[in-house]
């Protein structure tokens, strides 16, 4: 008997935690709304640039990899700014030796440096795969300028939104990450598409492209030798992130160059692209947020397998991921039907979405759980590991996860 109730016991157990977790919900869900509603931005941008992707062969190469590189940088912001709220260090101040200041000298830093790093492995992806790519000058000013420009208003963001969420004694951890990561979307693509009409000139892209290397190397230089310890630990830590984690947005890139032709034929799937893997890596991201917080604060140990508080947290995440791909599936359905885009119906519009999402949120809570336990082991931070990780993984296992629910449900037969 005692093995028949057990699990009502947990299940009564989940829903009292989810009740006393109500607020926390609340925010979460609204936060999802607006990254979802964000992220469909980029859906649209993309649907509506096909010519350019036509004109400039491996941009799209690019995208998923600048996408995720301004969700490496401010989301771990994000986290790291969310634990110092917890912890009480967090004042909002223009002393450079401030959490705020020196977290955005790092993103300043970093935005010059990855986003010159990721015009050279676009290129390099391109060669190695045999595919006809523009020139890498052409990477260089599209990559750096869209890049600079859209981590410019996220920069701008992720302060505002950390001083009200401290101000008003809301829980950055589940607000900052979907937010941040959208906006990361929303901003970079149409960024980066604006940064396309420079290469078009071919003597101002020769001359913007090597100012942007001149720039992008003085800030690396900078970066490293700055006199600000917490920066400088910051990028130290996160040197390996920012080297490794773009290769899996490349493939992903690259795995949508694949089926392009799909998502051209049914423009009503490229919109669902960027919200699904956005929330993906946002609903991980709440997840390795809120556990890398516990354990700052003693309150989750770095164990092998989690502790009761750690799958009270991942039901959360996972009821959040309920909702915001449904939400998904419907907003980009309606979208289609609005503009008249063609789709592959209404039952895979938002059934596929929710398919793909729930196998998405099943992957990043476990992967996300996975990074915190293995950074904090090793004696890293884990806000400064966990969200650029599982923002990244998430957009390959997200595109992947996709693809295979596009096959599994036959839409591919169909174009």
């Amino acid at each position: 008997m005692a093995f028949v109730f057990a699990p009502r016991r947990r299940a009564r157990r989940v829903w009292a935690y989810l009740r006393s977790e109500r607020r926390t919900l609340r925010q979460g869900f609204v936060a999802l709304i607006v990254s979802t509603a964000a992220a469909l931005v980029a859906g649209v941008t993309l649907g509506s640039i096909t010519s350019t992707l036509a004109a400039l062969p491996g941009l799209i190469i690019l995208i998923p990899a600048a996408n995720g590189m301004r969700g490496t940088i401010f989301g771990a912001i994000g986290a790291r700014l969310g634990t110092s709220i917890h912890a009480g260090l967090f004042d909002v101040s223009r002393d450079r030796q401030g959490v705020l200041y020196q977290n955005a000298f790092v993103a300043v830093v970093t935005t010059f440096s990855s986003s010159l790093y990721l015009a050279v492995l676009a290129k390099l992806s391109a060669t190695a795969f045999g595919l006809h790519s523009i020139s890498f000058l052409d990477f260089v000013t599209i990559s750096v300028v869209g890049g600079a420009l859209g981590s410019a208003v996220i920069l701008g963001l992720t302060a505002a939104l950390t001083i009200v969420s401290f101000r008003r004694g809301y829980d950055l951890d589940t607000v900052s990450t979907p937010i941040v990561t959208a906006a990361g979307d929303m901003t970079t693509v149409p960024s980066l598409y604006l940064a396309t009409f420079l290469v078009r000139v071919p003597w101002l892209n020769a001359v913007v492209a090597g100012a942007m290397i001149v720039l992008a190397l003085y800030a690396t230089l900078r970066g490293a030798l700055t006199d600000l310890a917490l920066a400088r630990r910051i990028q130290l830590e996160m040197a390996a992130v920012i080297l490794l984690t773009p290769i899996l947005d490349i493939l992903a890139g690259t795995a949508v160059e694949s089926s392009l032709a799909r998502f051209v034929a049914l423009p009503g799937l490229l919109v669902i692209v960027p919200p699904l893997v956005s929330n993906a890596g946002a609903l991980g991201g709440i997840f390795s947020s809120r556990v890398s917080s516990k354990m700052h604060l003693g309150l989750l140990s770095p164990s092998r397998w989690p502790e009761t508080i750690a799958y009270l947290d991942a039901s959360l995440v996972f009821v959040s991921g309920l909702f915001a791909f449904t939400v998904t599936g419907t907003l980009a359905f309606l979208f289609s039907v609005l503009a008249g885009k063609p789709h592959p119906g209404v039952l895979f519009m938002i059934g596929g979405t929710l398919l793909a999402g729930v196998i998405s949120t099943l992957i990043s809570i476990v992967v996300s759980y996975g990074i915190a336990v293995v950074t904090a082991r090793f004696g890293l931070d884990p806000d400064n590991h966990s969200v650029p990780i599982i923002t990244s993984v998430m957009d390959l296992a997200g595109v992947l996860t996709f693809l295979w629910v596009l096959a599994l449900w036959g839409v591919a037969a169909h174009v």
